[in-house]
């Protein structure tokens, strides 16, 4: 029999939960109150399992967490919020919680995890039904899709070691700012976060930006610098793009993981450092080290943790949390009232693909607040839209829709200057132009990858090469 205390206001939900648990596994305590959970957990050495609400009426669920660490520290809590915040997904985590569930979740997998806190493996029952959302709530890391708060989640966990993190993703997505949560949140957190751009210094600089260098040790070294490993001394060290990074600096980084010490460049003076190291990349680094471009060695010293984060367009569900993130801030910055969305404008941001993410949604939203003279803002106000983006409006799904309308809108305003420029070749010009582009997009869409796009564009692969010939689309 495992011992469960259940901790929430809300007398009929915590009936509701305990109701789905086989009674003969499991009993529970009920509390309504956070300022009885740590005498109750004196009083109850048998407890098993503490279950806690966010939100309580004299301490939060978070400050209850950590009274029941400090009196039994191997005592599993799992924290149950009906808010969506990734800031208290990370203080719990980093807090020792077992694990963090926002609602709505899956009631199996509610059951699950109690299983696996108090050493089950059997499943009671399977009950099916979501557990309503109350409402969200938003930190600096912004999202409700699943897939931020697992992040947040890993973030808590590994803020607290030392341990080296490794980010993948695309451009945009928010590499740094996880990057920026993790030393926020460590033991560290006093100290300096300094961060370094592998791909926009030339090999000499960034051994120089990274190590420093002695007055005179190469030509334009008027004065003594000072390195970001030194200035980081017991801070965190960023290292973005760093599948960017050269060979013979991958092998000298490699050294400081190691052994914790550098010498400047042009130095001959030892220097012991202590810098926790994150490095992001847009790069697949395991082709890198197929490529020769990457070491094998570092890249296993450099992901001891990885975090992976998806593009925006993976989790549309977090486009209107960050449109109104951003119109604040901007609104903010301006001095200006929070511009409203309209319904159709809010329908273009969702719709699009979005393959700058977040900082490319960003920017949109920056320059529809500066740009826009009205208090709501419309389709036309975003950059995407006047580009024509969201002129296109396919309905991908249905592959047989005829286009021609769509394609009308791009075309028309351009007539003109075609017959003036090109008589007697406009019908050639178009089509080559429109079959490079689609054969180039397909071929992007999968890395170069000739099979799948022969396969998804139905032609045979000897047209396929013939076109990439043609159009030195190699």
């Amino acid at each position: 029999m495992k011992n469960i205390l259940l901790v929430d206001d809300d007398k009929d939900l915590s009936q509701s939960l305990a109701n789905l648990f086989d009674p003969e596994k499991f009993r529970f305590d009920f509390l309504e109150d956070g300022l009885e959970v740590g005498e109750y957990v004196r009083e109850h050495e048998d407890v098993d399992l503490v279950m806690l609400d966010v939100n309580l009426p004299s301490l939060s669920g978070l400050d209850v967490l950590r009274q029941i660490k400090q009196i039994k520290s191997d005592l599993p809590v799992i924290i149950i919020s009906g808010f969506v915040s990734t800031e208290n997904a990370i203080e719990a985590m980093r807090e020792g919680a077992f694990e963090y569930l926002t609602k709505p979740f899956e009631i199996q997998k509610l059951i699950d995890m109690v299983n696996k806190a108090c050493g089950y493996s059997a499943k009671p029952r399977v009950v099916e039904g979501p557990v309503d959302l109350v409402e969200h709530e938003v930190g600096e890391i912004i999202g409700q899709s699943a897939e931020i708060v697992e992040i947040a989640k890993l973030i808590g966990q590994v803020a607290k070691s030392d341990a080296a993190v490794l980010i993948f993703g695309e451009s945009g997505t928010g590499k740094e700012l996880v990057a920026r949560a993790i030393h926020r949140n460590s033991n560290r957190r006093n100290n300096a976060f300094l961060s370094v751009n592998c791909a926009a210094l030339p090999e000499t600089l960034l051994e120089s930006e990274l190590f420093g260098h002695e007055k005179g040790a190469f030509t334009g070294a008027y004065f003594k610098r000072i390195g970001k490993f030194e200035q980081a001394h017991q801070g965190t060290l960023f290292l973005d793009e760093i599948g960017d990074m050269s060979m013979l600096t991958q092998s000298k980084l490699l050294r400081v993981l190691q052994e914790k010490q550098f010498e400047r460049v042009g130095g001959n003076e030892t220097i012991s450092t202590d810098v926790r190291i994150i490095a992001a990349t847009n790069k697949s680094l395991v082709q890198c080290m197929k490529d020769g471009s990457f070491r094998v060695d570092l890249f296993y010293r450099l992901k001891v943790v990885s975090i992976y984060i998806p593009p925006l367009r993976e989790r549309k569900s977090d486009v209107a949390l960050l449109v109104d993130h951003f119109i604040k801030r901007f609104a903010k910055q301006l001095q200006v009232s929070p511009k409203k969305v309209s319904k159709q404008a809010m329908q273009v941001l969702n719709k699009y693909t979005w393959p700058g993410n977040v900082r490319e949604l960003e920017n949109n939203l920056h320059t529809a607040m500066v740009m826009s003279k009205s208090d709501t803002l419309q389709p036309e106000d975003f950059p995407i839209y006047s580009e024509g983006s969201s002129k296109l409006d396919l309905d991908l799904d249905v592959l047989k829709d005829d286009y021609t309308e769509t394609f009308m809108k791009i075309i028309d305003p351009i007539m003109p200057k075609l017959i003036a420029s090109s008589p007697g070749q406009i019908f050639q010009f178009l089509e080559s132009a429109f079959e490079r582009a689609v054969i180039s997009s397909c071929l992007k869409h999968f890395d170069g990858n000739q099979v799948k796009t022969s396969e998804t564009l139905g032609i045979s692969r000897n047209t396929l090469r013939d076109r990439i010939a043609r159009y030195d689309l190699y």
